[in-house]
């Protein structure tokens, strides 16, 4: 699904995503558009933008996600100002990526988001990685959190500390000699055993363990 205000740009974007492969099953110009028709639709990936001119983005994932809970979000901004990306991520943005981005980096973005990888313009991923260390050093539950934590199998755990580190799936099957898939599984097993809903979720988990060193 499609979320953007601007006429040209929405009709673009789900035009170079048709001709792609992909399925377009909505296009939506305001937030609470979308946010009515994503249970009916159920797409895998929102392509939302961050300012639109009934609600901000940041509302319109609350309540994407609450409508629908499933769904993956892919900010398409034209903004990369540090607190509205922040902002959106904490709302559970899978990824961010600023419209200058090339047609090619674009598809790519969805389709990681469509498989639950966090996605970053590059520079951004430094700031919310950053964030989320800030945030893991001022959380006075960590280390009850730590106690209780599930306990994940050792190749769990060193799947989780590549993900910490911003790899991508390919990147961490290359590095441990596995397949695609099974690195796959591995991140679907233990986002169960966390009951954490996506990698963006994940990488906070491991950073806060100090998984990221």
């Amino acid at each position: 699904m499609v979320v953007d205000d601007h006429p040209m740009w929405r009709e673009g974007v789900a035009r170079d995503l048709t001709e792609a492969g992909h399925q377009v099953v909505a296009v939506c110009g305001e937030g609470r558009q979308a946010v009515r028709v994503v249970a009916a639709v159920r797409p895998d990936v929102v392509v939302l933008d961050l300012h639109l001119p009934d609600i901000s983005g940041v509302e319109v994932i609350h309540g994407l996600r609450t409508a629908y809970p499933g769904v993956r979000v892919l900010m398409l901004s034209a903004s990369g100002e540090q607190q509205g990306v922040l902002d959106a991520v904490k709302a559970g943005a899978t990824g961010y990526l600023l419209k200058a981005a090339g047609l090619a980096d674009f598809l790519a973005a969805v389709r990681r988001t469509a498989s639950g990888e966090p996605v970053f313009t590059p520079g951004l991923a430094g700031l919310v990685l950053g964030e989320y260390r800030r945030l893991a050093v001022g959380d006075e539950t960590a280390a009850g959190a730590r106690d209780t934590a599930p306990r994940l199998t050792e190749r769990e755990t060193e799947v989780l500390r590549l993900v910490a580190k911003g790899m991508s799936y390919r990147q961490i099957a290359e590095r441990l000699g596995l397949s695609h898939r099974t690195v796959q599984n591995h991140v679907q097993h233990t986002l169960g055993k966390l009951q954490l809903h996506n990698r963006v979720e994940l990488t906070r988990y491991a950073i806060d363990r100090g998984l990221d060193d």
